[in-house]
């Protein structure tokens, strides 16, 4: 992931300094859904084992909110 991350940013700083080609700016793209993706998994395997205690001392596991 750190691989990952840092290549965006090299891209992120040459975007600023001097622009990018058409490659860049989809591989630019491309990178930006992989960390997303990695990120949400991260964050739901986190919440997976998350609990809420209540006031009685009772606990619920945290849910996916439902639409």
């Amino acid at each position: 992931m750190d691989k990952l991350v840092q290549r965006i940013n090299e891209l992120a700083k040459k975007s600023r300094e001097e622009g990018l080609s058409e490659a860049e700016k989809n591989e630019q793209a491309e990178l930006r859904k992989e960390y997303i993706q990695k990120f949400r998994q991260g964050m739901e395997n986190t919440l997976s084992n998350v609990y809420i205690m209540d006031e009685k001392g009772n606990k619920k596991k945290v849910e996916k909110k439902k639409k």
